[in-house]
């Protein structure tokens, strides 16, 4: 359970990215007040993780009724967390795991971010959904589906704490501090997104045997 843990942390945490998010939410909230600036990040994590926990336990039933396996599933997903991990690696923004500019300009002018860009994309995004679906996956035993979701919710907190934290937080780390960690995280996303491809690679042809 420790080993699923620790693994489903580092994944989340990867894909999740918290700094490079709290770095976002900082130039989204400027001039905000702390008691807003936490409201806002409080309603979107909460929104973000009842996303995720709806993927975990749903994504896989959703993926057996569409006729989709598992091991299709983990080829798709690790090309996707790979164009992820390439987006943090050149710390540039398609509108997989973070706003386009259009989206991030349209979210400056509107009142409440919780809900878009804060809970999706950045939050929950198609590399979140897509690696807790995976995770609960791999999950045999109840215990390592317990690990899964204690992961989830350790990386929800960080997150929420970084994004109230911000401010401090940019001006400690400035924006090339940010991306370096980006970048860092966006190596190990990578790595994880080939394991992944070559797992269900395997898998399916052990099926196919």
């Amino acid at each position: 359970m420790t080993g699923q843990f620790f693994y489903s942390f580092v994944a989340f945490f990867v894909v999740i990215d918290p700094v490079g998010n709290a770095a976002i939410f900082a130039g989204l909230m400027r001039g905000a007040s702390e008691e807003y600036r936490r409201d806002v990040a409080l309603r979107g994590v909460v929104i973000a993780t009842i996303l995720l926990l709806a993927f975990a336990f749903g994504g896989e039933p959703l993926l057996r009724a569409l006729g989709i396996t598992l091991p299709a599933f983990r080829i798709a997903g690790g090309i996707l967390l790979f164009l992820v991990a390439a987006e943090m690696v050149f710390a540039r923004r398609w509108g997989i795991r973070s706003p386009t500019e259009p989206e991030q300009e349209e979210a400056t002018h509107s009142a409440d971010i919780s809900v878009f860009p804060l809970a999706f994309p950045l939050l929950a995004g198609p590399g979140a959904l897509t690696s807790i679906v995976l995770l609960m996956g791999r999950a045999a035993a109840p215990l390592a589906a317990a690990a899964v979701i204690a992961a989830l919710a350790a990386v929800m907190l960080l997150a929420f704490a970084l994004l109230v934290a911000a401010p401090q937080l940019v001006r400690a780390l400035g924006v090339t501090g940010t991306n370096v960690v980006s970048r860092v995280l966006g190596i190990i996303l990578a790595a994880l997104a080939a394991q992944l491809v070559l797992d269900g690679i395997a898998e399916g042809l052990e099926r196919a045997s």
